[in-house]
This record gives structure tokens, sequence and C-alpha cells, in this order.
């Protein structure tokens, strides 16, 4: 692998996927639409090019990824432009692969999978997704399986790491910065699970760079699962014992979507994965690739507090 393509380069798993490329001596075109976002994270990057456009509009994906022998698609739409747009970028993006010969690693979540009923998720599991989003996740996921192009697709829990904003642990994080209390999105007792970015980043360029990855799906639990309660304690051994958070149940978060923009009434329907425990299996990937080595959790913390006061 000597030059790749990393669409959505200036999000959180966008950017870890870059670094990580680049720390192993591979060429990368960054490719997003905010050239100022781009030029502050890679401005300074010598492996990097800079490269801004819409993925909405064929030729500025096939002109960036000239060159490139793999995509990786890390762009993240906002919720409320997936009905008219998921579907759309997803189309442009395999063409853009197919006229330059490029195979695909996409950045996917676990909203296919719909309600886990309490088991572990593993890739043969089922897919019945009972809301809008996870049924649209499931479209594109049957597009990229109907495409000539070769493709893996990552299924990772909730983020959290350098940069990755848009994310519920930035959320709280960003709070307890400012003030001593903050939101913690799901029940304080239900089990949830988080991968750091930059673990996700290197399993998924690690898979990239074996051929048999390819045509098939692959589940990519998090370091640690935890509940409310234990991350409390975890914010508290990192910020200090005044610090603590209150959790937002489901109907709280009903509440607040009342009254909030239409981003946060979009993801009132995803709240299920902060109601039931909903974990990935890693038995598929630590069969294929072995054991996987994890940033502990309380570490991956201390390393977003200090990207985030940079």
């Amino acid at each position: 692998m000597n030059k790749v393509m990393v669409i959505g380069a200036s999000g959180g798993m966008g950017y870890a996927l870059v670094e990580e490329l680049i720390n192993r001596g591979i060429e990368v075109v960054a490719f997003a639409r905010g050239k100022e976002k781009l030029i502050q994270l890679f401005g300074s990057k010598k492996l990097v090019t800079i490269r801004t456009g819409d993925a909405e509009n064929q030729d500025h994906l096939i002109k960036s990824a000239i060159g490139c022998e793999i995509i990786f698609h890390a762009m993240n739409l906002p919720y409320e432009e997936w009905s008219g747009k998921l579907s759309m970028i997803t189309k442009n993006i395999i063409i853009a692969a197919e006229r330059n010969n490029a195979k695909l690693a996409v950045v996917d979540n676990i909203y296919a999978y719909g309600k886990s009923g309490g088991v572990k998720l593993a890739e043969d599991f089922d897919k019945h997704p009972h809301t809008k989003k996870g049924k649209l996740r499931l479209d594109m996921d049957n597009l990229l399986k109907a495409s000539s192009v070769r493709t893996l697709v990552c299924h990772f829990p909730d983020f959290y790491g350098p940069n990755a904003k848009n994310t519920y642990i930035h959320f709280t994080l960003n709070q307890l910065m400012k003030k001593k209390k903050a939101g913690y999105v799901g029940e304080k007792d239900i089990s949830r699970e988080f991968i750091y970015t930059k673990d996700g980043a290197k399993v998924m360029v690690d898979l990239a760079c074996i051929d048999e990855a390819y045509n098939q799906n692959w589940n990519i639990p998090g370091a640690t699962l935890t509940n409310g309660i234990e991350f409390e304690q975890l914010i508290k051994s990192v910020l200090g014992e005044e610090k603590g958070l209150y959790y937002i149940s489901k109907p709280m978060f009903s509440l607040f979507a009342l009254f909030a923009g239409r981003g946060m009434r979009e993801a009132l329907e995803m709240q299920y994965i902060n109601s039931e425990p909903t974990i990935l299996s890693g038995e598929k990937l630590e069969a294929f690739m072995g054991k996987i080595e994890a940033t502990p959790f309380e570490q991956g913390i201390k390393d977003t507090i200090a990207y985030m006061n940079v």
C-alpha cells in the first residue's frame, strides 16, 4: 500500500486513519469539504495531500482518488441529511473506486443490526433494523455488496478520541472541562461500549493490508465495557473528585429533543442503544488477526482531554 485516500479526513475517525497511515509511511490524500480544517490538521504533514471537495460531486471524488490503491470512507453526515444523501454519496464513492481501480474500506456503525436482544453482535447476526437510520445503513451495506468493488466494512461502537467531536463522550468531557457536572447520555447501570479512534484506525488499516479481509464485514469491539457509574468513577480519577455526572435517560433525552435542534430530534430514535446492552463480538476478528491490543480506557480519556486542551 503506497497511496490511499481518506474521505472525511477532518472528522474523528478520518483524522485517526490519516495519522495511522502516515505513521506507516503511506501517502494519503485527505479529502473533506473544509480546507481550513484540513490545513489545521495536516498542513505540516509531508505525506498528506489536501483535497477539498464535495462527496455529492462524482468528479471531485474521481479526480481526488487518482493513483490511490484504497479509498477509506470515514465521512460522517449529520443525521438529518441521511435520508437525502447517504445512498447518493455511497454510489459516488463506489464509482470513484471503480474508475480508479481502487478497493474500499468503509467505516460503519452498528445501526443496521437493530436491537441486540442482550446478545453480543457477531457478523452473522440477522440484520433487522427497526429505525429509519438503521434501514438506511443496511441499504448502504447492500449497495456496497452489490458493487464490483472489493470492499471491507468495519462496524464500530461509539467512538471517542482526539478530534472526535461528534460523539457522546466528547459532549460529556466538553461540559466537564467547563463545570463540575455533565450529562452522560444513557442509563447509569446499562453496559456500554466505546472504542478509542486510534485503536479503531489501527485495526482497520491492518485489515485493509490483508487481501483476504475484503468482501467481508468486520465487527471491531471496544477495549472496555463500562456503564455510567463506572465512567463517573473514571472521570473522578482523571479530572478530580469534584467532577460528576447526571444521567440522560431516554425520557429525558426526549424532553431535551423537544426544545433542541433537528439534529438532536433525529438522534432520538437511536437511544435504544443507550437503553440496552449493545455490544459487538470480536470473535471473528480475533480468529483472523489474533488478540488485539487496545489502549486502556483511562489512558484514552486522558489523551482525549489533552487534545481538547491544546
